[in-house]
């Protein structure tokens, strides 16, 4: 098991200077009120999926000790410093009843039998979601000109890079131990990757609106043009590489087999980022 000096959180709340935020580049940004609002809710609900995952790994000491004491720490810690960055600059917003009735919806979503069906192909799962969080977070820094806000996107990117390797090294333990094959792996990438925009996102952005603009909470038309907003902001600020060569990285591939793969891949994620 991992030492609990390993375990500390890379930074702190404490190390974000709000009193520096520069409103003006920032205040009158709806898009960037969203990206972060929702954000902000969704990693507040990390701890319910960190129960799944603890009861799903139990009978491994040192997978639940980093789960418990790292993942959910820094994932919950994501939460609160986005909540404070929304706080700041749009106080007017009622972040904590908006995120009540969000998480009450969301809750239904954590369900233990949406794991994988092995701890290989979940670790596997992970990956996607922590390339997927890292692409999010790495495209909010880049697209964004008020420096507080980019530095607070920066550091959860490169966490959630951290979170990456992690569970990388964990599913390599669990394929071995399992003997799993590529395909099942290509399957579980696949059928995540296609869930990157999935429900949870999706929840999120209706309970913002609720509460950000009320009397446009039942318009579909105008949310769903919310979140193509916030689709192409990622989509013109990700790093495709980095996020194919995360995707692809549990398959394993020999350089020739990957060169082969690689295409149809892009063209799955191409989807998914343009939808």
């Amino acid at each position: 098991m991992a030492s609990q000096e390993q375990h500390q959180p890379r930074w702190s709340i404490a190390d974000l200077d709000f009193s520096r935020i520069d409103l003006r580049r920032v205040r009158n940004d709806e898009n960037t009120f969203y990206l972060v609002a929702c954000a902000s809710f969704v990693e507040s609900g990390s701890d319910l999926y960190t129960h799944n995952l603890l009861d799903f790994f139990s009978d491994n000491a040192e997978v639940a000790a980093w789960l418990r004491e790292q993942w959910e720490v820094e994932e919950l810690q994501h939460g609160r410093a986005l909540r404070a960055y929304v706080e700041h600059v749009w106080p007017e917003f009622p972040w904590q009843s908006a995120y009540d009735n969000f998480l009450e919806e969301y809750a239904t979503y954590c369900k233990v039998e949406l794991l994988e069906p092995t701890k290989a192909l979940e670790m596997a799962a992970r990956c996607v979601v922590e390339t997927g969080t890292a692409t999010y977070y790495r495209a909010l820094s880049r697209s964004v000109k008020e420096p507080v806000l980019r530095d607070l996107a920066a550091r959860i990117s490169n966490d959630e890079v951290n979170h990456y390797k992690h569970f990388y090294r964990y599913f390599r333990e669990y394929r071995k131990r399992e003997g799993i094959g590529r395909s099942r792996v290509l399957g579980t990438l696949s059928r995540r990757t296609l869930e990157m925009r999935n429900e949870d996102a999706d929840c999120a952005i209706r309970h913002v609106l609720k509460f950000r603009d009320p009397t446009r909470a039942g318009d579909t038309a105008y949310l769903k043009q919310l979140s193509t907003r916030m689709s192409a902001t990622v989509r013109t600020n990700l790093t495709p590489e980095m996020t194919l060569k995360m995707i692809m990285r549990p398959l394993e591939l020999p350089p020739r087999v990957q060169s082969w793969v690689q295409y149809p891949i892009q063209q799955l994620m191409q989807h998914v980022f343009l939808r």
